[in-house]
């Protein structure tokens, strides 16, 4: 690379899609209220383009990771769920796509660091005081069958 260029000659780092996707959240978090998708734009920075955050929240709608709402001509976004919850709704579509779904669980489960399948443990445990002590057939309040 010719160094007496500076920076003119480097590309700016690319971002995965998660990464964008997890940013994207960690603005709309931050909002007061409902934004526009131009907010959300300003706030990344990057000189990214307005139709690539767009691409973005609309992938976010399509996860529920995120929703909308019509204000005149232009739609208000609000983030329905934090980073830890579209980890989450990713690693649940992988399952979903998946026909043996034991064998996965057992795979992964079998792939988890100790500390992590303590965790992992720890949390099933507590799910399933909630479920006892939660509705009548077994599943927590508030919580609906997909």
């Amino acid at each position: 690379m010719d160094r007496s260029r500076g920076d003119l000659g480097r590309r700016p780092r690319k971002r995965g899609q998660g990464e964008l996707e997890s940013q994207v959240l960690e603005v709309l978090r931050s909002a007061p209220e409902p934004v526009t998708a131009g907010w959300v734009q300003e706030r990344l920075g990057g000189g990214l383009a307005y139709t690539t955050v767009m691409t973005i929240l609309s992938r976010l709608l399509a996860k529920q990771a995120v929703s909308r709402s019509r204000s005149g001509r232009v739609y208000l976004w609000l983030a329905a769920s934090d980073a830890a919850g579209l980890a989450a709704i990713r690693m649940r579509r992988v399952l979903d796509t998946e026909s043996d779904r034991d064998a996965v669980l057992a795979s992964f489960v079998s792939a988890l660091l100790p500390e992590d399948e303590r965790r992992l443990r720890a949390l099933l445990d507590t799910t399933a005081e909630g479920r006892s002590a939660g509705s009548a057939d077994g599943r927590p309040a508030g919580r609906r069958e997909r």
